[in-house]
């Protein structure tokens, strides 16, 4: 699914109705039908007796116009409150007020009310608390600061309602673009949204305020949508099912990639054992995990299927610069590394990390403390001679990209996108609502994945995931969407059936068969 900032809206609405030549009141006369339209069919039982549309001056309250006339028409009583009086009104939207008035003066119950202030607002506040549903017509995408005033009160008063609201294009208060509320935010029960999902929509915490979500076509051209090149978009199941093929009878173990995982030290034997056990129920076909030779003889209980290899180390459970050699002889014929969960950030681990990735000829996927070890030196990325994707959740991005995690969390696709750009990886920047960014800067938002995730090894078990399909044939972009999209898949799975409290990373690798042969048809 598409996602598009409010510019890039802004700029198509604009070309539809100046060179295109659509009329901007049929563009409104769009949404606001097909708005009503999905208002009915998600508060349809029952029908609401009485309705209050919150509406401003600008085109959102346009279309909230036309929402009410609909409702009129229905015979539902409808007051709608105009947050402005009627003279500062203009264009479309005062086309769709005058109308929308002459039909309140057809039915009984129905009115525009005029609220220019606080005090007009407070004299409201009985009609808007017994209402049956509220419709939020009051803000739209081009929000650009905090909001304030009465407009704030407003959007208090829809959130503390006890009816349901429903909301017209975004959710009143929340930014189009990065999802959070400016201040404050509307918290919909459902939200119809025009020509495209905004990335608020979907990007944490924009997900909470939207409810849910449907996209209304309202007539622009797919020619002009071309035009504004949209790199931004959600992960859908028919994308990830699409990748996989169905196994051939002849096929056999090496038909399936062999994956190299380099992890583990002393106390951290188990994030190697479950990358390279994730790596297995993936379907790679083989598995080798090197780890210090120290910790090799604790490891080997922990991985039944997967062989392993002790490598030289240094300090005793840690490996070093000098086990570079050894791990470049046995990544001959495998099709992928994946490198860090828990191997350590000992200055001569630091200098392996960086060797590998300047030296090594295969791909990579670098996560957890090998991200830690190049944190300082990211130049290291510029100087690979193989591709590599880098699973950092917010504290490692920040660390990478010497910023706060704060800077991190309020921009998330920004901060992966450049960092992407900068260096020529792809960045999997975990965290809720997870964001997969490109090179060539597309960037995807993925909607899987709950709460129970937050305990120690799942990002160890998304890595090798990421290893094990890029082994069996995907590349290194469409692995790294498949691993994620069913990796938050999976422990949805594990949530609905146990609950969010108390499943471990190990529950989640021993379900992800299951899950790709079930829940991706």
């Amino acid at each position: 699914m598409l996602l598009v900032t409010a510019g890039q809206m802004q700029a198509m609405d604009r070309k539809t109705i100046d060179s295109f030549g659509l009329p901007g009141l049929l563009l409104m006369e769009n949404a606001g039908r097909g708005a009503f339209d999905f208002l009915l069919e998600t508060f349809s039982a029952p029908v609401p007796g009485k309705v209050a549309v919150i509406a401003g001056r600008g085109n959102n309250g346009g279309d909230g116009f036309v929402i009410a006339r609909y409702l009129m028409e229905k015979k539902i009583r409808v007051n709608i409150f105009l947050m402005s009086s009627k003279d500062r009104v203009t264009g479309d939207a005062a086309a769709n007020m005058k109308l929308a008035e002459t039909l309140c003066n057809c039915h009984s119950g129905c009115s525009i009310i005029e609220v220019p202030d606080a005090d007009a607002l407070e004299a409201c506040r009985p009609q808007i608390f017994h209402s049956d549903l509220i419709v939020d017509a009051l803000l739209g995408t081009g929000l650009n600061s905090d909001v304030r005033g009465f407009f704030k009160t407003a959007i208090q008063w829809m959130n503390e309602s006890r009816a349901p609201v429903f909301s017209v294009d975004i959710p009143s208060g929340l930014n189009a673009d990065t999802g959070r509320p400016m201040g404050i935010a509307v918290k919909a029960d459902a939200t119809a949204t025009f020509a495209f999902a905004k990335s608020g929509h979907v990007l944490y915490p924009g997900n909470t305020y939207t409810g849910r979500l449907k996209i209304i076509d309202i007539g622009i051209p797919d020619f002009i949508a071309e035009q504004e090149n949209i790199k931004f978009s959600m992960i859908e199941k028919h994308d990830i099912a699409s990748m996989f093929r169905p196994r051939r009878f002849q096929d056999h173990k090496g038909s399936f990639g062999h994956v190299l995982v380099v992890a583990g030290s002393t106390g951290k034997t188990g994030a190697a054992a479950l990358c390279a056990n994730a790596a297995m129920r993936c379907g790679a076909g083989l598995v080798t995990l090197g780890a210090a030779k120290s910790i090799n003889s604790t490891l080997e209980p922990m991985v039944m299927e997967p062989m392993t290899c002790p490598l030289p180390e240094d300090e005793k459970g840690f490996l070093a610069e000098h086990s570079f050699k050894t791990i470049e002889k046995i990544a001959q014929g495998k099709q992928v590394i994946a490198i860090g969960p828990g191997i350590g950030t000992q200055p001569g681990t630091k200098k392996l990390v960086e060797k590998i990735v300047t030296d090594s000829n295969i791909p990579m996927v670098i996560d957890a403390d090998a991200i830690n070890c190049i944190a300082g030196n990211t130049s290291v990325l510029d100087r690979k001679k193989a591709p590599a994707v880098l699973t950092p959740h917010p504290g490692e991005m920040a660390r990478l990209c010497s910023v706060t995690t704060e800077m991190v969390q309020d921009d998330r696709p920004g901060i992966a996108s450049q960092f992407a750009k900068d260096h020529n990886v792809i960045v999997v920047l975990k965290g809720a609502r997870t964001i997969i960014s490109f090179p060539d800067g597309a960037c995807h938002i993925c909607p899987t994945g709950n709460p129970g995730m937050a305990s120690g090894g799942m990002g160890d078990v998304l890595t090798g995931m990421i290893a094990a399909f890029h082994a069996q044939g995907f590349s290194l972009e469409n692995a790294s969407l498949a691993a994620v999209y069913i990796h938050g898949l999976a422990a949805d799975i594990l949530s609905h059936e146990t609950g969010a409290f108390g499943f471990i990373a190990n529950d989640l690798v021993s379900i992800i068969p299951q899950t790709i042969h079930k829940h991706l048809k």
